[in-house]
């Protein structure tokens, strides 16, 4: 089984153009690709370190307020156009407020 196929919760899918930054460095860490209270699909210029641990910022399609998520890198991939790049994230850490938040939205899907 690839570690596409070993997500845990549906993921939904997210318009083109949502970015999540990295909280810490506010460098944006890639386009949202699909989102679930499991986990993120990320596509971005940078090869992201093997489970590596950021906080990120996500504002959510319709909403009018960031969530801020932890998260670790769980596998990657290069990209058909060159210089972009797959990464597949858990979160780790979220305010019940912003899980809150996040469910809401997953179920307005």
């Amino acid at each position: 089984m690839s570690p596409h196929e070993q997500r845990r919760t549906p993921r939904r899918p997210v318009a083109a153009g949502v970015v999540a930054t990295d909280v810490i460095s506010e460098r944006p860490l890639g386009h949202l690709c699909n989102l679930s209270t499991g986990g993120m699909l990320l596509i971005g210029k940078h090869e992201p370190r093997s489970e590596a641990i950021h906080q990120v910022r996500v504002t959510l399609p319709g909403e009018r307020h960031p969530i801020e998520l932890g998260v670790q890198e769980q596998w990657h991939d290069a990209a058909a156009t060159p210089g972009q790049f797959w990464a597949g994230y858990r979160i780790i850490a979220i305010t019940k407020e912003h899980e809150k938040l996040l469910e809401t939205w997953l179920r307005m899907a």
